[in-house]
């Protein structure tokens, strides 16, 4: 037994039964512990963004973190992007990084780096073990803090020396985390959110985390039927129940002057695991918060509160009975598009007419899907996963997560094609882990997201030079070739008609499926 087996155990005995890893020379001995503990599935990922943005999508589909194996400062900062979305998320998320041992650090070998210093930023802890005898302490505290409401980024740095350094079978045992339980919210929040609702003025229930997943869903629905509020969701969720005869929900817009219209009338926003909404970036003449100064921001609920325990409350202030009706969608599915050119407006009505009972939609669509939420209130029941914080190159690695996590479910990835290849590796492990992930590239070949953000800022020719930095043309991306050349079947379509029929055909393929929608 060694220090590398003492974390080991600690993961397992704390239901953390899966690695998502890109390991190095200082984490062999953690490999080698692999061997002899056959329950820890460990999942190669041939770039850290893939490594950390599959953690993400695996923990917000099993409700419980997957660990991360990285090699020093170096392996640790290339993961970042994905920490970061992940932060914003509030996933839980347990980084193990591997160090030099503590005796070599002084001598500033080449890989030698402020991990701390790395990791502090993308985390809510950083802790380095010193000793072999600390690791399952430590590691339980990882755990507990990462499991900690609603969801957070423990970084465990990990000398190489402590990892093969032998233990008694007393030192090395197991040690299990105290995860506490989320705090309430206060009867004093309860009640301002009432009289907001009784007001009679415009009232509107902000939704964030936790409170839009289906239990929480079905209290907001009866409170939305009962007094008339408006039920919206932040622009970027983690994890949204949709679908069905589940509770509708609108969402926040990305673009700013659709966000500030949506508000413009709200006297009352109650926030339910919400932020007061800020525009994602600066615009000049437009204002950051996206709340008129003239209305009202009032707090049920925190992130880190019981978000299903504050609607109930609510609910029990305002009268509202639990066998009371609930808001219900009026929305259709959309008819299958008739055939001819394909364009985002064509894939989102035909994924949202054809998406399986179930599924898992991973959304990196960028530009070309913002209809598809719309689209898809009336489509079977299903998960949605979003962006979260707006670093790109997380939908291919969040799909990979969820279905190492629901590998009975169908996960639907809709992929920007510029985003995609931030992280195409994570192609590589869906076909080597044989995952049922069928990944649509949304191939407009171009950043049409800057085009817009450019025009935004008063530009609305962008010169050769300006054009060079946004589009992706010279020369085109080969989304075939790229996906056969990491294992992935894959087809490339440029009509709807033809697009009809590679989703049908991505929907029963066994293992990864990818279709390259020309538009």
């Amino acid at each position: 037994m060694n220090g590398a087996d003492s974390l080991c155990d600690t993961l397992l005995a704390n239901d953390v039964d899966v690695c998502f890893a890109n390991p190095g020379t200082s984490e062999m001995h953690f490999v080698a512990a692999l061997d002899r503990k056959p329950r820890l599935r460990c999942v190669l990922g041939l770039f850290e963004g893939v490594v950390t943005g599959a953690a993400d999508g695996y923990a917000r589909m099993a409700d419980r973190p997957a660990a991360t194996l990285l090699h020093l400062g170096p392996g640790l900062g290339n993961g970042l992007a994905n920490l970061h979305n992940a932060k914003r998320a509030r996933t839980p998320v347990v980084n193990i990084v591997g160090d030099h041992a503590t005796y070599h650090v002084g001598f500033d070998a080449p890989l030698t780096s402020d991990i701390e210093g790395v990791a502090r930023p993308m985390s809510h802890w950083v802790k380095r073990s010193e000793h072999a005898t600390a690791i399952g302490r430590d590691a339980a505290d990882a755990i507990a803090t990462a499991r900690r409401a609603p969801g957070n980024i423990a970084t465990l740095i990990l000398p190489a020396d402590t990892a093969w350094t032998e233990l008694s079978a007393a030192q090395a045992a197991p040690v299990m985390a105290q995860v506490p339980d989320a705090p309430k919210t206060t009867p004093d929040c309860v009640r301002a959110a009432a009289a907001a609702i009784r007001s009679g003025e415009s009232t509107t229930l902000m939704l964030g985390g936790a409170a839009l997943r289906e239990d929480a869903l079905e209290i907001a629905g009866r409170i939305a039927q009962a007094t008339g509020v408006r039920l919206i969701s932040e622009t970027s969720n983690k994890r949204v129940s949709r679908g069905g005869a589940r509770t509708p929900v609108g969402r926040l817009p990305y673009p700013i002057d659709l966000a500030l219209k949506m508000l413009s009338e709200v006297r009352h926003l109650v926030l339910v695991g919400a932020a007061d909404p800020v525009a994602f970036f600066a615009y000049p003449g437009k204002p950051s918060r996206i709340m008129p100064e003239t209305g009202e921001v009032v707090t049920l609920a925190t992130p880190d509160q019981d978000l299903v325990q504050a609607l109930s409350w609510l609910a029990d202030e305002l009268g509202i009975a639990a066998t009371a009706p609930r808001l219900q969608s009026v929305a259709e599915l959309p008819p299958l598009p008739a055939d001819g050119k394909l364009d985002g407006p064509a894939i989102n009505r035909i994924v949202a007419r054809l998406l399986p009972e179930n599924a898992i939609v991973c959304d990196e669509s960028i530009t070309q899907g913002r209809e598809f939420a719309q689209l898809a209130e009336a489509s079977a029941p299903h998960d949605w996963l979003q962006l979260t914080g707006g670093a790109i190159g997380i939908g291919l690695p969040l799909s990979t997560g969820a279905a190492v996590a629901c590998p009975d479910r169908k996960v639907v990835t809709l992929q920007a094609d510029g985003s995609g290849m931030y992280t195409l590796q994570a192609l590589w492990t869906q076909a080597r882990e044989g995952l049922n992930c069928l990944t649509v590239i949304l191939a407009n070949r171009t950043y049409a997201t800057l085009h817009g953000e450019m025009i935004k800022v008063g530009v609305t020719e962008p010169g050769h030079n300006a054009r060079r930095m946004l589009d992706l043309n010279a020369p085109p991306l080969d989304w075939v070739a790229l996906s056969k050349g990491m294992g992935v079947e894959a087809v490339s379509v440029d009509s709807t008609g033809d697009f009809i029929r590679a989703f049908e055909a991505g929907l029963n393929h066994k293992g990864p499926f990818v279709i390259e929608a020309l538009i």
